[in-house]
């Protein structure tokens, strides 16, 4: 007779079931084993999006934390004006004058924390990603989306405007072409022109015609910003036909007074004008007319170790200022491209 042996059964934490080889545990094990012959992809795939600020305006960092950023004007009189200037044959000599003006810009605090548990951070090891670093390019991310609409639309909840809806620039429409239309789609090269002609002359003169402040940077809504580029015509001086924008291009007024112009898409133009039509904007992209103070650039200022809440907490911030037009007079706003 056979001697037979009971084994001792391992004692089962939580007192949970034996394993069994039943249907449920077999299609458990394949998946687990699915998972470990995956092909991982190590690619992490992040939300699409632009952001255009730093081609638009020039930024000046510096300054620390301060609440508002200044700038001074001066205007020049002299008495009985320039047109007499004759002196030796009248009694009284003309006197030069100067008014200095000083105005304010608001530099607004820009804010985002970050928290991460400790035992994510241990985690990251084990799968090779670390959240610190999926975390902080959200937080990158985030900056520059606000710094987008900080210089386009600026913060209305705080009374700042930005490129596209200053309230001291007067919007008007652009002229109706043969079709009877404003949309540039409707509109030949040539109307198309006339329109970037007529914004870039209104600006020069607003100016006293100061060819320094002839606009040199246009902004237009993406979908004209395609149809120029993807159109093509014939003109005369070319062999071959050539796109809309390269025309308008070579061909502004600007161009012939010496100064590249450029011609971009921005995607706030879309509805930005008046009855939410497509808006034009004609300005010269120069920190003397146009520009926008970084006091301070954003950055980590702290991190420091919670223990309620078994984690580490950053902080990040900089200080932003409002969009500082310096001269409105060659600032251009056209409704109905």
């Amino acid at each position: 007779m056979k001697k037979q042996y009971n084994l001792a059964i391992a004692p089962q934490r939580g007192g949970s079931p034996l394993l069994t080889m039943d249907a449920a545990a077999v299609s458990s094990g394949l998946a687990f084993l699915e998972s470990e012959l995956e092909k991982l992809d190590p690619l992490l795939r992040e939300p699409l999006t632009s952001t255009t600020y730093p081609r638009d305006i020039e930024i000046e960092s510096g300054g620390g934390w301060v609440e508002a950023t200044s700038a001074f004007n001066v205007e020049y009189s002299v008495t009985g004006g320039q047109a007499d200037g004759v002196g030796g044959v009248q009694n009284s000599m003309r006197r030069i004058q100067a008014d200095l003006s000083k105005d304010l810009y608001k530099v607004l605090p820009y804010e985002v924390s970050m928290s991460i548990k400790i035992q994510d951070q241990l985690r990251g090891a084990v799968t090779g990603r670390s959240i610190e670093d999926i975390y902080n390019d959200g937080i990158r991310l985030d900056y520059d989306k606000y710094m987008d609409i900080n210089t386009y639309l600026g913060q209305e909840a705080y009374g700042t405007t930005g490129l596209l809806n200053n309230k001291q620039i007067t919007a008007t429409a652009v002229k109706a072409g043969a079709s009877g239309q404003t949309g540039w789609s409707t509109k030949t090269p040539t109307e198309i022109l006339n329109d970037i002609d007529e914004a870039i002359i209104a600006g020069w003169a607003g100016a006293q015609y100061d060819n320094s402040a002839i606009p040199n940077h246009i902004l237009i809504d993406p979908e004209n910003f395609a149809y120029i580029n993807r159109t093509m015509v014939s003109v005369n001086g070319y062999p071959t036909p050539v796109s809309i924008m390269q025309y308008l291009v070579d061909h502004n007024i600007a161009k012939a007074k010496g100064v590249d112009l450029v011609i971009a898409e921005c995607r706030f133009c879309i509805g930005a004008g008046v009855s939410k039509k497509n808006r034009m904007v004609a300005y010269v992209n120069q920190r003397r007319f146009v520009g926008m103070d970084v006091p301070v650039p954003m950055s980590r200022v702290m991190t420091q170790p919670n223990v309620n809440t078994a984690s580490y907490d950053s902080l990040y911030m900089a200080n932003v200022g409002q969009v500082k037009i310096h001269y409105f007079e060659p600032f251009i706003y056209r409704d109905g491209i």
